[in-house]
Formats: C-alpha cells, sequence, structure tokens
C-alpha cells in the first residue's frame, strides 16, 4: 500500500500534526488533504470545539482517521478515542497516523463497522473514493470485502462512563450505527453531542430512511441543528422539519442531496 504523510493545516496546541493519506487512487479526501491540508473545515472546528482535555470522542466510519487524530491531540492521554474503520486500508492508515503522531495509546483503532447487530458483512468498495466504502450492494458494482461488525452500545459500554461527541459518517449506514448505540446513550449521565450525515438516498439503499433516523434521534430530547459548511454555523431546526427535508428528497428521483447535523448543545 502507497502511504503519504500530508502536514495537516490546523494544529491543536504548539504540536503539528500529520497525517497518512492514500496516493492518487482516491480522488476525495486523501487528494484534498494532500492539497490543502484539511478536510470540512467548519466540521473539523465543531468537533473541536466540542472537546476538551479528557474527553471520550467516538468515530464511526473513522475513514482514514482526520477527525481521530485531531480529537486524540484535543483531548490528550486523560482522553480517549474509540475510531471503528472496517476497512483494512483505511484501517492501517490510521493506526499508522496515530504512532507518527504520539497518539497510539489515546487512539482504540477498531476494525469493525458499528452495527445493530454484532456479526460479519461485506463491504462494497469504491475504486475511487476510499472513504465511500458500503455496507449495501447500491446500484453499481463494486469489488467487496468480508468485515466485522459490532454493536456499538456493548462494545463501548464496559470501557467508558462518559462521551463527549459521537461522529457517524458511514455511507448510509447512520440508521444501524444509531440504532446499536441507543442504548447508551440513553443512559450516559451526560448526553453526547452526536455529529451525522443525514443522506436519504443511501439511507433507503441500506434498508432505512432519512425520516426514520431522524425520528430515533429525536428520542434523545436533544436540540437539532443543520452544519452549514459554507457560512460556517448551526441553523436550528427540529425533528419534523428535518424528516420532511428526508421525505422530500426520498420523492425525487435520483436526488442524492445530504447534509451534515448536530444533536446536541450548540457551539459557537
Amino acid at each position: 500500500m502507497a502511504v503519504t504523510t500530508v502536514e495537516l493545516n490546523t494544529r491543536v496546541g504548539d504540536t503539528p500534526l500529520s497525517l497518512c493519506v492514500h496516493d492518487e487512487r482516491d480522488r476525495y479526501v486523501s487528494q484534498r488533504l494532500r492539497e490543502e491540508g484539511v478536510w470540512e473545515p467548519y466540521e473539523t472546528e465543531l468537533v473541536l470545539a466540542a472537546l476538551a482535555p479528557g474527553d471520550v470522542f467516538v468515530d464511526a466510519g473513522a475513514n482514514i482517521g482526520y477527525f481521530s487524530i485531531l480529537a486524540a491531540a484535543r483531548v490528550g492521554p486523560a482522553g480517549a478515542v474509540y475510531a471503528f474503520e472496517p476497512d483494512p486500508g483505511n484501517a492501517a492508515l490510521l493506526r499508522a497516523s496515530a504512532t507518527l503522531n504520539g497518539l497510539a495509546d489515546t487512539v482504540t483503532v477498531v476494525e469493525a463497522a458499528l452495527a445493530r447487530e454484532a456479526g460479519s458483512a461485506e463491504l462494497f468498495l469504491s475504486a475511487d473514493n476510499l472513504g465511500d466504502h458500503q455496507l449495501f450492494s447500491g446500484d453499481e458494482a463494486r469489488d467487496s470485502v468480508a468485515v466485522a461488525k459490532l454493536n456499538g452500545a456493548a462494545y463501548l459500554a464496559p470501557r467508558v462512563n462518559r462521551i463527549a461527541m459521537v461522529k457517524v459518517d458511514t455511507q448510509g449506514f447512520e440508521y444501524e450505527v444509531l440504532a446499536g448505540l441507543m442504548p447508551l446513550l440513553q443512559q450516559l449521565p451526560a448526553a453526547p453531542r452526536l455529529l451525522v450525515e443525514l443522506t436519504p438516498y443511501s439511507l433507503a439503499q441500506a434498508g432505512a430512511s432519512g425520516r426514520a433516523l431522524v425520528e430515533m434521534l429525536a428520542e434523545l430530547e436533544a436540540p437539532m441543528w443543520i452544519i452549514d459548511h459554507i457560512e460556517h454555523r448551526l441553523v436550528a431546526s427540529d425533528a419534523e422539519a428535518l424528516a420532511t427535508w428526508c421525505d422530500n428528497v426520498a420523492a425525487t428521483p435520483g436526488d442524492r442531496g445530504f447534509m451534515n447535523i448536530l444533536v446536541g448543545a450548540g457551539l459557537p
């Protein structure tokens, strides 16, 4: 596996951070990091603003570990990052980045997908977007690899008694991930903030729906925000507005619109 190391433009404290990225095969996350040293700038600000030294960060769909490495630098040795990434190549880069930055003791890389039920699954691989692997066959021919699935609540409950933030970006598998996490999220003494990608098209392909995901998140009885990555602001919303948006997208053939949402207390 060809590996390139890039220095990130975002610093946490005075220490520069680097990330191991894919070569030119990946035309998305790795390419952007090679060119600009940053991925999703506003989401980066939100993650760092939500975390403090000693916190716990859960990264479901960690890809090559951009958010996991930044979070680990932020929470420090008294905190913890649990990074779940089923793709062996992405997980290998994440481990390499954790070691490179001296964060291997803070980042636990779990080479598995979070799901409602533990077991095994096929991960269908994108040839040119190595962060777009999917746990369903979709509408195009893809090679696949067998991966493990874990129930998030069962895995994390014995290991943590608090979580500051959970990021879920799993290419349409978000409903399954959060269904597995909900028993833990509902019993934590303080509710974590959730950063969730909402893509009705992919959710439907995975056997769920945008409305089902939003309605499940509404059970947490927490504020909901649309993340405006263009104007770098949070836009207050609610479950019915978000669910209606999902219905409208799902009713439009070929519409692959998506948004990132924050569930929980707002941030500056």
